[in-house]
């Protein structure tokens, strides 16, 4: 056991707490949380954190609203219990996506949240893939040293593992211009070319894809991409690669949101394979994310 490292996992975080203590050597400790008669949020860490170092993991996936009062709690407990150093761990962080005011009026969420979390003091922040394409600086943002991490890489190694035999005619393809960062992480990561598709929407839920040169012929196209919420982007990707007479596909997400029917719908496609990572339970997250969240903590905290 790392001397005076805590491990705490919220309702929605437990699973990674525990794969995370065990990886690093840490005391896991335990967070009673549940609900007033009224609907408000409770929460007890049972856990001796005074003058410890500890991490706190909580995913802010299903039920984001209580998901992220529960966290702030917990966060703002352990500073008044007397914790030496709090480290937020949030491989889903919610409200990610609007970072901007498209529109007169609207709330720009990211950043509101971000007012609450730099509030609580933390000595740090971890994130998996969390949208930051127009946040410059997400340290001055969140007020605490910040790391956004990738689970692509983890993603990559599900596919050597369980389909080595498609790496050779493989090519990672992003479904549309801002998943290209993580079909390039994939491309490296397996050794193989990448193309990205072309998106336009044409409504909150309805998108074409267009796959402008894109040389999938005769080829397993392995689709990378962050979020899949209501599987339109994919399989509309998944169709237009057909068409340009890929042989197979296979399907990789780092957060496997899943509303409504999409997971239904994905299934319809017949993949070769349909994964995502732990930062969401859902019925495809059997790719565990700790691996990457430890390899972090390690070099951070000093525990090599």
């Amino acid at each position: 056991m790392r001397g005076g490292l805590l491990v705490l996992g919220g309702s929605q975080g437990e699973h990674v707490a525990a794969q995370l203590a065990a990886l690093l050597g840490a005391e896991l400790g335990e967070v009673e949380v549940s609900r007033f008669p009224d609907g408000e949020t409770y929460v007890r860490v049972l856990a001796e954190v005074e003058g410890k170092r500890v991490v706190y993991v909580n995913s802010l996936q299903r039920g984001p609203n209580e998901a992220l009062v529960e966290t702030l709690l917990t966060l703002d407990a352990l500073k008044d219990l007397g914790a030496r150093e709090v480290h937020a761990v949030v491989p889903y962080m919610a409200y990610a996506r609007q970072d901007e005011r498209f529109k007169p009026g609207e709330a720009v969420s990211v950043a509101t949240v971000a007012k609450l979390f730099r509030a609580l003091g933390l000595s740090s922040i971890y994130t998996v893939d969390m949208h930051l394409h127009r946040i410059r600086d997400p340290s001055a943002l969140f007020g605490a040293s910040f790391r956004n991490l990738t689970g692509v890489r983890e993603l990559a190694k599900h596919v050597k593992r369980h389909h080595p035999e498609v790496l050779g005619k493989a090519v990672v393809v992003g479904p549309d211009e801002e998943a290209e960062q993580w079909a390039r992480v994939m491309a490296e990561e397996l050794g193989t070319e990448y193309a990205v598709l072309e998106k336009k929407r044409l409504s909150a839920t309805e998108v074409r894809i267009e796959a402008h040169g894109a040389n999938v012929k005769g080829k397993v196209a392995v689709i990378v991409d962050d979020i899949i919420s209501t599987g339109g982007t994919i399989i509309e990707a998944v169709r237009a690669l057909r068409q340009l007479g890929c042989e197979a596909a296979l399907v990789a997400c780092v957060h496997p949101v899943l509303v409504g029917n999409a997971y239904a719908k994905l299934l319809k496609l017949q993949l070769l394979d349909l994964v995502g990572t732990d930062t969401v339970l859902s019925p495809i997250s059997r790719v565990p994310i700790a691996p990457a969240i430890a390899e972090a903590l390690r070099g951070d905290l000093g525990l090599d």
